[in-house]
């Protein structure tokens, strides 16, 4: 079983950055595939980074070149940096650890506005 702990939402002006942790419970940390979802209100949750086991990276195109995905195995944590925010990245953002099973985190809250 693993749990996720997501932190490190708020509230940002437009332009502003912010830094997400999700720490992780159990073993599997360094084997699994850690990913970062949002989901805004009337929309389906939406992949936004991704990071494998061995540190490859994908991003979906909306948030290529301001977001930052990152892992760290010793601390059992992954990070989300997120520069040059824009109101539409206003959403929770969740966690999901996927080692043969998938985890999810309860979500943090980010809100962009001015």
């Amino acid at each position: 079983q693993v749990q996720l702990v997501e932190s490190g939402g708020g509230l940002v002006q437009p332009g502003g950055s912010l830094r997400l942790s999700c720490a992780a419970s159990g073993s599997i940390f360094r084997l699994a595939t850690m990913g970062w979802y949002r989901q805004a209100p009337g929309k389906e949750r939406e992949l936004v980074a991704q990071i494998t086991s061995v540190g490859r990276t994908y991003y979906v195109d909306d948030v290529k070149g301001r977001f930052t995905i990152s892992r760290d195995n010793a601390k059992s944590t992954v990070y989300l940096q997120m520069n040059s925010l824009k109101p539409e990245d206003t959403a929770a953002y969740y966690c999901k650890c996927t080692y043969g099973s998938e985890y999810w985190g309860q979500g943090t809250q980010v809100t962009v506005s001015s």
